[in-house]
């Protein structure tokens, strides 16, 4: 016989949680063995039941969803985690997934698609909603690009100049980068201008975040 794959609940919401377990409990090889209304909860549950796999939300008192994904995850034989919330934020996304999350699916999802992640990442099969997984390309595009632009940009400046941008972008005040660069300080100020003037930017704080962009910091 296939083994059946044992799920944990975990959301704040009980009437969530009911709809889930009546959804879930009706699919072929998944039963759900316990809920827990929070982060703690689900890993006194997680002790006790020893779930494959676990419905995991994000907001919720005490212990939230990704403090409590990080926790079980660093076990020695962890349960798969499912992130199922209705946060997408890219934030939410990325911390879930850091924390080591397996998936990530919107409340919205379909059950059957609910059911049928359960299914994959107990087989060792990540999953992300079709929605999370065009919004990461898009970011991870954009980024590239945004690294590509700011790496052309400081391509403009002479290495003194470089070296200034970086130390404003480190947080350095005129007065540290002129010590640390042995100038005067009416020579770094001449260099910040400089620098505005040929990358058409307004302030330090964008030449901090050019510098980020660039990846050097």
């Amino acid at each position: 016989m296939a083994r059946v794959i044992r799920v944990l609940l975990v959301d704040d919401d009980a009437l969530v949680r009911a709809g889930l377990s009546m959804m879930i409990d009706g699919a072929a090889g998944i039963t759900v063995v316990a809920e827990a209304a929070d982060g703690q909860e689900a890993i006194t549950a997680t002790d006790a039941h020893a779930p494959d796999v676990v419905l995991m939300d994000l907001r919720m008192p005490r212990v939230d969803g990704i403090t409590a994904t990080r926790r079980l995850r660093a076990r020695a034989r962890p349960p798969e985690v499912i992130v199922l919330t209705t946060f997408d934020t890219d934030e939410n996304v990325l911390h879930a997934l850091r924390a080591g999350a397996a998936g990530f699916l919107l409340k919205d999802t379909p059950p059957p698609r609910i059911v049928e992640a359960i299914t994959r990442v107990a087989a060792g099969d990540p999953i992300l909603s079709p929605r999370i997984t065009r919004r990461l390309m898009e970011r991870t595009v954009a980024q590239a690009g945004a690294y590509e632009r700011a790496r052309a940009a400081l391509a403009a400046l002479t290495p003194r100049e470089h070296e200034v941008a970086l130390a404003i972008a480190q947080g350095r005040t005129n007065a540290d980068i002129a010590a640390d660069l042995a100038m005067g300080v009416t020579t770094v100020k001449a260099h910040v201008s400089s620098i505005l003037t040929k990358l058409s930017l307004d302030n330090r704080t964008q030449i901090a975040l050019l510098a980020h962009d660039a990846g050097l910091t």
